[in-house]
């Protein structure tokens, strides 16, 4: 048990802390690195994705876990106050980009960050930045339902399938939801499949490769931290 200024925090309340924090660093920072995009040849072909994928799959696996050990209340809430955190970093960063520069930045001499750096990193990409917020919303809500669903169907049995069907399920939804606020117009309806088959088969590779993850996870929370899942009607987690 772990004792701060006096106040004492059991294992699974602190783990909790844990989780979440993490969580929302993921997140936030996922939304942040989420303009550049990179990409890797297979096949012939050259497969582009968001740098922001190297963050978004310890929030699927994190969801997930919040999940099991938590319940599907708990986990609702915080994504509701994740949706909320990254609204709130966002209105610090383009009041920060609404701030006059400082003369000095804008001389010839100056070797830090330039305004228009600034505004290319940070406030430029506000329709991918409101469109990743409303899809992160409705997916994962549609993760935890049909997480929840799942595991009611398998008991504690099969954690693969009820990790790997909600993330296939809900990250499918956010593709097709992001790529229509971001590209719906801007694309013929050719391309726009292919944006979002190439972007989700990215997703479900990434979620099927991180399975083990999850079971290490697993194990490690239930064996080394002693918390059990939650029961399957988790009405006393709310």
């Amino acid at each position: 048990m772990c004792e701060i200024a006096g106040v004492k925090l059991d294992a699974r309340l602190t783990l909790f802390i844990t989780l979440v924090s993490t969580f929302m660093v993921c997140l936030v920072v996922g939304d942040l690195i989420g303009g550049k995009v990179t990409s890797f040849h297979l096949f012939g072909r050259e497969w582009p994705f968001s740098a922001g994928q190297l963050a978004f799959p310890v929030t699927f696996i994190l969801t997930d876990i919040l999940n099991e050990f938590y319940g599907r209340s708990i986990v609702r809430r915080i994504t509701l106050l994740a949706f909320i955190m990254v609204g709130l970093t966002f209105l610090i960063v383009y009041a920060a980009g609404a701030m006059p520069w400082a003369e000095m930045t804008r001389g010839g001499t100056w070797d830090g960050i330039t305004p228009r750096e600034f505004d290319l990193v940070f406030t430029q990409a506000t329709q991918i930045q409101l469109s990743s917020m409303a899809a992160f919303l409705v997916a994962n809500f549609v993760d935890i339902s049909v997480f929840s669903i799942l595991k009611r169907a398998t008991g504690n049995r099969m954690l693969w399938l009820r990790a790997t069907g909600s993330t296939a399920i809900s990250q499918l939804i956010d593709t097709i939801v992001i790529s229509a606020l971001v590209w719906g117009r801007k694309l013929t309806f050719e391309q726009y499949v292919s944006v979002v088959m190439t972007s989700y088969l990215i997703k479900l590779a990434v979620a099927i490769v991180i399975t083990p993850l999850l079971y290490v996870l697993h194990s490690v929370i239930e064996k080394g931290f002693g918390i059990a899942p939650t029961p399957l009607d988790d009405k006393a987690a709310s």
